[in-house]
């Protein structure tokens, strides 16, 4: 009998890119393929780069060289690049990288257990020509459903997708999809592509317009994570307010979010990449008040001076975000909010830069991304020639970073007292017991820190009082007497 292939999957960049390596994991285990964790004892390694920033196609390049290094020294016979710095680049990846013995794009996952194998056979498939991928689907989000058929869409996968004969490992009523890691959180893509034209961001150009997934596809995938034991659904995409627009019904996040939340063994589900502009009234009530669903928003404000949002191609300013999160609060006082934001943005003054440290004092937030800004190749933002000198972005970055930080670590310690609900995540001698509450999400955030392990267990929501801070992260104590049901646990 011959030697099992094997291939790891190493992830870089964001929950979305997550839920597409667990894909093409489904779709190589269908196809026999053994997946290791290590991508020393792989026959084949697939890097799932990330291609949104300098600094995170910088973390993509250094991965693939060091499972180049591999080679030569054990298992490892070669070395693929998949994801967006792979679909975004192409050939031209190839050519400055030739230690990578293939890069393939979108198109290429519904095959890419063939791929893999001729690369692993000693041949060669022709690295793809990059394309603008909005061009793909219709202008009208109404025309999209049919044409996305025809159309690859990374995690949108399903078992019919599979070549004849041939089904998901884990039994006919599981999605096309294996995961990873035994994390009691998951991520599942609600949509993809974007079709908001930020003057920064070159990600439509790459994922594609916007379109949704049906929610029949998102209720079963979430029901099968369930059953594999994930208690947190965390749902993604480039934009989660848009959903259901090229359904026909803008508000169908919030007729999904509660039958989410009553699927037997979730007991939390959290919504991320929300639109300022795009929030409305039902949306935020079904964020604060569904039972299970964690009054958590992810919100993508960028900055808050009206003139660098327009320039930004991007709407809003201080007053109206503020107003926005006293919304949110007045309805859930305990209320998540995270946002990132881009200083040194062309054109940008001194009165700008105040502005926005206007708005981060007044708006209270759990946890802030500070980025300083830096040409996109391809986007309009590029184009402009009222850019700051690199120092003056540098130095406002640092200043802005600084800020950031003392407002979190003062938003953690208003939460002192605050009894709150965590998941405990990671049990161990040497950081103890570690979990999250429903304002804080996995990676992106800060963490509970508990004063005692005893009677928790990984995968458990827990009740517990607020007793002190760790700059972002918050010092707990285990309220064991008196667990909450699933219902209040989200809250």
């Amino acid at each position: 009998m011959p030697e099992r292939r094997t291939v790891a999957l190493v992830t870089l960049g964001c929950a979305r890119n997550e839920v597409d390596s667990e894909e093409l994991a489904g779709r190589l285990e269908a196809d026999g393929w053994h997946l290791v964790e290590d991508a020393e004892e792989a026959d084949v390694a697939v890097v799932n780069t990330c291609g949104f920033v300098e600094a995170a196609k910088k973390d993509s390049v250094d991965a693939l060289l060091e499972a180049n290094d591999l080679k030569g020294h054990g298992r490892t016979q070669a070395v693929v690049a998949v994801g967006c710095m792979a679909e975004r680049y192409g050939k031209e990846l190839a050519e400055a990288l030739p230690e990578a013995d293939g890069v393939l794009g979108f198109d290429d996952y519904a095959d890419i257990s063939d791929r893999l194998q001729t690369i692993l056979n000693g041949g060669i498939h022709a690295s793809h020509t990059p394309r603008d991928r909005r061009k793909l689907l219709p202008i009208s989000p109404a025309e999209r459903q049919s044409a996305g058929e025809e159309v690859a869409l990374p995690g949108h996968g399903a078992p019919s997708d599979l070549p004849e004969g041939v089904a998901p490992v884990s039994g006919p009523r599981a999605p096309l999809r294996r995961r990873l890691d035994g994390s009691p959180v998951a991520s599942v893509k609600l949509a993809s592509g974007c079709d908001r034209r930020c003057s920064f961001c070159a990600i439509p150009s790459f994922r594609g317009s916007f379109i949704s997934r049906r929610p029949s596809d998102v209720l079963n995938e979430a029901r099968w994570l369930a059953e594999q034991g994930v208690k947190e659904i965390m749902l993604v995409s480039e934009n989660n307010t848009s959903y259901g627009k090229d359904l026909g019904d803008i508000r169908l996040l919030e007729t999904l979010l509660p039958e989410l939340a009553e699927i037997d063994g979730v007991e939390r589900v959290r919504v991320s990449y929300l639109q300022p502009a795009e929030m409305r009234p039902g949306l935020i009530d079904a964020l604060t008040s569904t039972p299970n669903i964690a009054p958590y928003f992810d919100l993508s404000f960028q900055h808050s001076a009206p003139d660098v949002l327009r320039s930004m191609r991007r709407f809003g300013d201080t007053d109206r975000f503020l107003e926005l999160l006293d919304t949110i609060r007045a309805k859930a006082p305990q209320a998540g909010v995270r946002s990132n934001f881009i200083v040194g943005f062309p054109g940008e003054t001194e009165a700008d830069l105040a502005e926005l440290e206007r708005f981060l004092t007044g708006a209270r937030l759990d946890a802030i991304g500070v980025f300083g800004y830096s040409d996109e190749e391809g986007t309009e933002a590029a184009t402009y020639e009222n850019k700051l000198d690199e120092d003056i972005v540098a130095e406002r970055l640092a200043r802005v970073s600084r800020l950031a930080e003392e407002l979190v670590a003062q938003r953690a310690e208003e939460r002192v007292g605050e009894t709150v609900y965590v998941l405990v995540e990671s049990i161990d001698d040497e950081e103890g017991a570690v979990g999250r509450a429903a304002h804080q999400a996995p990676e992106t955030d800060g963490q509970v820190l508990f004063t005692s392990r005893e009677g928790l267990t990984v995968g458990r929501i827990v009740e517990a009082k607020v007793v002190g801070t760790e700059g972002v992260d918050l010092v707990a104590e285990p309220l064991l007497g008196s667990l909450p049901c699933a219902e209040e646990a989200a809250r």
